[in-house]
């Protein structure tokens, strides 16, 4: 016979397991995710930076519409130097250039002169008988245009040398020769020469009779032509 006075115990409450190794397991998942999205996102899994593909561009052979701002090229090779040679890259038509060997037969000029790179392409001044500027980038997962590095100053290895003072290409210097709209064109019979670049109409040297004032241009050295009319 059952003892009246016997209290029976509660029934326990089922023991819940611990969720410690699911949280250190989603947390593993997720530093792994972490890892691969940012080497995706970086483009090279070694963390090293890509090349980019340039921008198309022209070559300054023929005049610009500014002639403080001749129009320029793109290329994404590293680290040009002074006496490298370069031409076309056919896999980036129109506007890559690559650097090739002085004597190979797809060279067509070579650097007189690096210049820093700038935002404000007006103020890069390269030296007397450029033919044609390069702008050098490099970006970081290989798509876009990049960031800018360097100008190469270029001069043609053929006998052509638009950028030759009175030719008509390149950029602009004393020796050249403008339209009365201030653009430069090759020298001849009535055109204006060029005798100095300033900042102001004051400034220009002895022999001046047509000082043309441009435009403002940000970061351009000059703001008048000095002329001989």
């Amino acid at each position: 016979m059952a003892n009246p006075y016997e209290v029976t115990p509660p029934p326990q409450a089922p023991r819940r397991r611990s969720n410690g190794g699911l949280v250190a397991f989603l947390a593993v998942v997720l530093v792994i995710g972490g890892v691969y999205g940012a080497s995706k996102l970086l483009g090279n899994d070694d963390g090293k930076p890509k090349t980019s593909a340039p921008t198309t561009a022209s070559p300054s052979g023929k005049p610009s519409k500014d002639p403080g701002n001749p129009e320029s090229s793109s290329d994404t090779s590293s680290a040009w130097k002074v006496g490298d040679c370069g031409g076309p890259d056919p896999a980036k038509a129109p506007g890559g250039y690559k650097r090739q060997g002085c004597s190979d037969s797809g060279a067509t000029f070579k650097a007189i002169d690096i210049k820093d790179a700038s935002i404000l392409p007006g103020s890069i001044q390269c030296p007397a008988g450029t033919d044609l500027m390069i702008e050098v980038s490099i970006s970081y997962g290989g798509k876009g245009s990049g960031i800018p590095t360097n100008t190469v100053c270029g001069r043609n290895l053929s006998g052509d040398h638009p950028g030759d003072a009175g030719a008509g290409g390149g950029q602009l210097v004393q020796g050249d020769c403008v339209s009365a709209q201030a653009q430069e064109v090759p020298c001849g019979s009535g055109k204006a020469k060029v005798l100095g670049l300033v900042k102001t109409k004051g400034e220009c040297p002895s022999g001046t009779t047509k000082p043309l004032q441009l435009t403002m241009a940000v970061g351009r050295p000059y703001d008048v032509i000095c002329t001989d009319g």
